[in-house]
């Protein structure tokens, strides 16, 4: 049988205390935020009207802005789609305007600016639709957790429960409250992004679970507090390199993917860094202030063929 040793490494629990309290300001800033300043809901939510249009030559954004600014769209909102010749316009609904009316008075407002302007195409969101998906997208987040917390209880020991789902709280939690604080559009694909979020903080918790209750199955002396150690520092290197390659390509998709997917791509980028964080310092650590111990995780041995008990 291979023998394992407990090696000297990082002290990742002797940290735990200082990481709670900051996990905790993080949360209760976010809280805060989302409570006072709440969310900048794209029309995918709130409803509205959505115009892409090309132009004959590069524009710039701020000579859009300013033609439906001064024709009376102060809420409008303008950003490059693909190249700087496409621009995809979002305005928000008004009392007694019908979307369509929408549409043209800001493609008039837009031509009296430059001519050569044409419509590509457009879509409207209604009110309800964006109710119905703020709804079903809160719901789609709660039946998450929902799921994952039956999940690890199966597969693990209770005690790594709560952990779990509160690592997957707090990085949602954090997320959401870093697009209210700097008012980020939030839409149907940050939301997706969220979920994703989800998806890759759990995966990275269920592989340190899963070699923490290896280690404490094979190591035969040592603590909780230092099976758990070893077991993140087992997994340190697998978790950096994941982490690493998968930041890779959302950075390279946040600089040369275009503004339509700077929001969706930045809401992965702060979850997986959020996420690898959580499944060291909120995951582990709960599971080891829940008192996780040998004797949860040990197995029976299995009867052997033909054994009689002791008793007479």
């Amino acid at each position: 049988m291979q023998m394992f040793t407990l090696k000297r490494a990082i002290d990742f629990m002797g940290h735990r205390k200082i990481t709670a309290v900051v996990s905790v300001l993080l949360v209760l800033l976010s809280i805060g935020s989302l409570t006072t300043r709440g969310l900048n809901f794209g029309i995918d939510f709130t409803g509205g009207t959505l115009v892409e249009v090309g132009y004959s030559q590069p524009v710039k954004l701020e000579d859009v802005r300013g033609a439906l600014a001064n024709a009376g769209f102060d809420q409008a909102q303008a950003q490059h789609f693909g190249t700087t010749t496409d621009v995809l316009i979002r305005i928000a609904p008004k009392p007694g305007k019908e979307s369509a009316q929408l549409s043209e008075d800001a493609m008039t407002a837009l031509r009296e600016q430059n001519p050569s302007v044409e419509m590509r195409r457009v879509e409207f969101v209604g009110p309800q639709i964006g109710e119905e998906l703020t709804e079903q997208g809160g719901l789609a987040m709660i039946y998450a957790l929902i799921g994952i917390l039956i999940y690890i209880i199966v597969r693990f020991q209770w005690r790594f429960a709560p952990g779990a789902v509160l690592a997957l709280v707090h990085d949602v939690m954090i997320t959401l409250g870093f697009f209210s604080l700097f008012q980020f559009d939030f839409d149907l694909t940050v939301l997706a992004a969220l979920l994703a979020v989800i998806g890759y903080s759990l995966n990275d918790t269920i592989v340190v679970f899963d070699r923490i209750r290896e280690n404490f199955r094979r190591i035969r002396k040592g603590t909780s507090y230092q099976i758990i150690n070893t077991s993140i520092n087992q997994t340190l290197s697998r978790t950096l390199v994941t982490s690493l390659t998968t930041l890779l390509v959302l950075v390279s998709l946040f600089l040369f993917g275009g503004e339509v997917i700077h929001a969706f791509s930045l809401a992965l980028i702060l979850g997986v860094v959020v996420g690898t964080y959580s499944s060291i310092y909120v995951a582990s650590a709960m599971a080891l202030t829940l008192g996780i111990s040998k004797a949860d995780l040990m197995t029976a041995p299995p009867a052997t063929d033909g054994a009689e008990s002791s008793e007479p």
